[in-house]
């Protein structure tokens, strides 16, 4: 059900202002150009506009409670009709009461005389506000059932981007302690490290639970958190370059966004060799776009199974960039020889809290 649009105060006051001209230029008419007496035309006037007025008023109202889905111009075109003749009628009834003692009897006839002008020019009024409110309610509610839809919506990816988050912690967790595991034996003490710093990676992201940009070099900080408990397991064979813009401080990332990258760049990389390899790291601002592309070597014979291994964490970061920016270009992946790149997009808006598409 729509707001009566009386209760707001614009049209209320605008009602009442109306009232007040058609009396006046009732009564003016009456009086100084059709020559009828000065109180003959008040009367007249009040009771011709107040009546008028007042159908006017609940015919707004009756449309604040119900309109039809079917045959809406037919239905406005007849109610404001019936309305019309009710407000004639009403209104000679009146006014033939109150002067029906014999000493006015010229006016009555003269009223009865201008009843359908009167009528025509009352139905006009009356039709004209009937589809001027009709429309008008139909405007407020198509917004209203917008602005329901646009925050259905918007709840709905914020809990969906919320799921992904909490999904890459037991992704991330369990990939962890099966590294820990392998440790444990062997070398212990890395172990109690490779423990330490999962808690510290673990412990920052729940702080960062409940945000949904973060700059980017604490995104980087935490980052390295994640390579350095890779590096207690793989040692000397994985080394890291990051590189980052010198207005760096300028710049925001959704949390978690890069370590499924990296995460697949050291699966990538180092799991089917005995090798060293070096994974770089390099973000960078193009105008208004903060791009990162992760670069990692990887085996020519596996060519097939890097193109086709964007499996959880690559689709959970498209997903989210989608969910945030509406666009499907934000994330690409490029081979060149045995080098295999993933880049991310993040257009950078000066309200990230208003991203909602």
């Amino acid at each position: 059900m729509a707001t009566h649009l009386l209760k707001e105060k614009p049209y209320r006051y605008t009602f009442i202002i109306g009232f007040v001209v058609f009396v006046n230029l009732h009564r003016i008419i009456l009086h100084h150009w059709l020559g009828q007496e000065g109180m003959v035309s008040l009367v007249d006037s009040l009771v011709h506009n107040g009546v008028l007025f007042t159908v006017i008023a609940v015919l707004t109202q009756m449309q604040a409670h119900y309109r039809p889905t079917k045959g809406k111009y037919a239905y406005v075109a007849l109610i404001t009709l019936m309305k019309s003749a009710l407000w004639a009628a009403l209104v000679m009834f009146v006014l033939k009461l109150i002067y029906n003692d014999g000493e006015h009897t010229a006016y009555i006839q003269w009223l009865s005389d201008t009843l359908p002008i009167r009528f025509a020019m009352g139905w006009a009024l009356i039709a004209g506000t009937g589809f001027i409110s009709f429309f008008m309610y139909e405007i407020d509610e198509q917004r209203e059932a917008l602005a329901r839809k646009e925050t259905a919506e918007k709840l709905a990816r914020e809990a969906e981007l919320y799921k992904l988050r909490q999904q890459l912690q037991p992704h991330f967790l369990f990939n962890s302690l099966n590294s820990i595991n392998a440790l444990v034996s062997l070398r212990p003490e890395e172990a109690r490290q490779m423990i330490q710093k999962l808690s510290d990676f673990l412990r920052g992201t729940l702080k960062k639970e409940d945000q949904l940009w973060i700059p980017l070099r604490e995104e980087l900080q935490y980052l390295q958190l994640y390579l350095d408990i890779e590096k207690v397991r793989f040692r000397h064979r994985l080394t890291t370059t990051v590189t980052q813009p010198d207005d760096a401080d300028g710049l925001q990332i959704p949390p978690m966004l890069l370590q499924p990258v990296v995460e697949n760049a050291i699966k990538f990389g180092l799991y089917d060799t005995t090798e060293a390899i070096n994974i770089t790291i390099e973000a960078k601002r193009e105008r208004n776009v903060l791009t990162v592309a992760v670069s990692n070597p990887f085996d020519p014979q596996m060519h097939q199974q890097v193109q086709q291994g964007t499996g959880f964490g690559l689709n959970s970061i498209r997903r989210r960039l989608f969910l945030l920016f509406g666009r499907h270009d934000l994330l690409e992946t490029q081979t060149n020889q045995n080098i295999f790149t993933t880049i991310i997009k993040v257009p950078q808006l000066h309200d990230k809290s208003s991203v909602d598409r």
